[in-house]
């Protein structure tokens, strides 16, 4: 093997941030070579992003935080982490106290729609791209006059139709199903919640035990709370649950145990490893694969276009659909698949 091509190939091995951001861009070179002396790729300049989520403490939210990091180091972009905690106040406190400062591009899951949307026009005052990710930072109507250049998203209505479709196939279309829910002010939340209603308008003979959703904040210990004392309501089994997240979800599930709920079937929304583990062990019956890594890799890359191309916000789609597959003991070969692209040594899916 000759020298310079054991080089490259060391230096892909190293995930090299200007060889990987060259291919990966499709950037031109310079005239006079990437290696002549002085000359700098003006393309493949190191960048400042900052970005922030839900909270931490959500399994999903931990992988997006590792997707941002890794492909930010592929890409020669820092990324400096705020985490949101689960609280909306606590989110909006520490992103007011950042914009002031410089930043390539922000990236923002909102816990909760319009508490980031001041600091948003506040970035946009100063000429900075804030990129929404999975829930709605504003109302998409408003979302270019307060900063947001694109929300990227999967489509939350149709992840909760392809579970709820399932769980009620499983089911056989009756009996009493319990739905737990995220934050209400979710936007996320609240297309899971359509889709289950759309499902369930096609199964007269389904009743939801309480009567509808109950939201949970997404924390385990409420949803826990409030499954359990759903479970003692019945005297009867109940046949089935939707949970909004694979980590509420697996946070009640043992509540079952020695109850005559017993074999209910579960299904979820989320679709990373734990997700994915409860799949195979059939703990769950289905869960659709809400595509963290893709959400907040899509992010990363289309907020380094912007700050390298020196892009507009008017020539930038207003909205990315990310998506992701139901994933069930169904189609051995796709969970298999999912297992590999969730992997945070990838972060792909």
């Amino acid at each position: 093997m000759s020298a310079s091509r054991r080089e490259f190939l060391e230096a892909l091995s190293l995930g090299s941030a200007a060889g990987l951001s060259m291919g990966m861009l499709g950037c031109a070179q310079p005239a006079n070579g990437p290696g002549a002396a002085g000359s700098v790729d003006p393309a493949l300049r190191p960048l400042k992003a900052a970005f922030s989520n839900a909270g931490l403490q959500s399994s999903w939210c931990a992988l997006g935080k590792q997707t941002a990091e890794l492909w930010g180091r592929l890409l020669n972009v820092e990324i400096t982490w705020f985490d949101g905690e689960m609280k909306p106040e606590k989110q909006r406190n520490k992103i007011d106290a950042i914009v002031d400062r410089d930043w390539d591009f922000c990236c923002f899951q909102a816990y909760q729609s319009q508490t980031l949307a001041e600091p948003t026009r506040r970035l946009k005052e100063r000429g900075i791209p804030v990129i929404s990710m999975d829930t709605l930072l504003v109302e998409m109507d408003q979302m270019r006059d307060t900063g947001v250049w694109t929300e990227v998203t999967p489509d939350h209505v149709n992840m909760a139709e392809m579970a709820v479709g399932y769980l009620m196939e499983k089911v056989g279309g009756k009996g009493k199903v319990i739905h737990i829910g995220g934050a209400d002010g979710h936007s996320g939340a609240q297309g899971r919640a359509k889709g289950f209603d759309n499902i369930l308008k096609k199964f007269p003979d389904v009743e939801v035990v309480g009567g509808g959703v109950r939201w949970c904040n997404w924390e385990k210990e409420i949803a826990r709370n409030t499954f359990e004392s759903l479970l003692q309501q019945e005297t009867t089994p109940i046949a089935g649950a939707f949970f909004h997240s694979d980590d509420m979800a697996l946070g009640s599930i043992p509540a079952l145990k020695g109850t005559i709920h017993e074999k209910m079937l579960v299904a979820a929304v989320d679709g990373q490893k734990e997700g994915l583990d409860a799949v195979k062990n059939g703990v769950l019956v289905a869960t659709s694969v809400n595509p963290v890594c893709r959400i907040h890799r899509t992010a990363l890359i289309l907020g380094q276009f912007f700050a390298r191309n020196k892009e507009s916000m008017d020539k930038v789609p207003l909205e990315v659909i990310t998506p992701g597959p139901l994933v069930t003991l169904d189609h051995p070969r796709n969970l298999e698949a999912m297992y590999y692209m969730a992997d945070p040594a990838h972060c792909i899916i």
